[in-house]
């Protein structure tokens, strides 16, 4: 597979956006080096019509207008990340579940662990939202890029973010 790259500025720091001609295959971290995942065969392409997509939805998200992507996404895993990371797909914006929400959603409920170890393997974070994802005390948990960007996440998503009814404090 052959994928593509471009780089862009976000209110969180430097995002690397990798695509393919299926869809957007990942969002990276500024410390990530795509070398040492799946994405191998990689060229940079700042014109390639998934990665603009992907640029742009991206500021909208930031700016606030946009609450839901639909860039093409090109994820590959395990049936059982796929499973977990559909699931994250239907957290709704401003809304958080736990491991064990989405445990129980996908019909895993022992899973608890796996599934926290699915979303962190999550390839396209903010778009596949895996920062909605808290532990079941409600406190924030692990994320790849970081805690205090997952709290700025979740208040950019909204200033009260709720967890299945009740109102989560952001403080980190």
């Amino acid at each position: 597979m052959n994928y593509v790259c471009k780089s862009i500025q976000s209110p969180i720091g430097l995002l690397k956006l990798i695509g393919s001609d299926r869809g957007l295959a990942g969002v990276l971290w500024e410390h990530d080096d795509p070398l040492e995942g799946r994405y191998r065969d990689l060229s940079a392409d700042p014109g390639h019509p998934v990665l603009i997509q992907a640029q742009r939805e991206l500021a909208e998200y930031f700016s606030g207008t946009r609450r839901r992507f639909t860039v093409g996404l090109d994820f590959t895993g395990t049936e059982f990340q796929n499973k977990v990371w559909n699931a994250l797909r239907t957290i709704p914006f401003g809304e958080t579940r736990s491991y064990g929400d989405i445990a129980d959603q996908i019909g895993s409920r022992k899973a608890v662990r796996a599934v926290g170890a699915a979303n962190g393997r999550n390839p396209i974070p903010i778009i596949v939202p895996c920062h909605r994802v808290i532990g079941a005390d409600g406190t924030l948990t692990g994320f790849a890029g970081g805690l205090a960007i997952k709290a700025q996440l979740l208040a950019l998503e909204s200033g009260s973010v709720t967890h299945r009814g009740a109102q989560l404090a952001l403080g980190v």
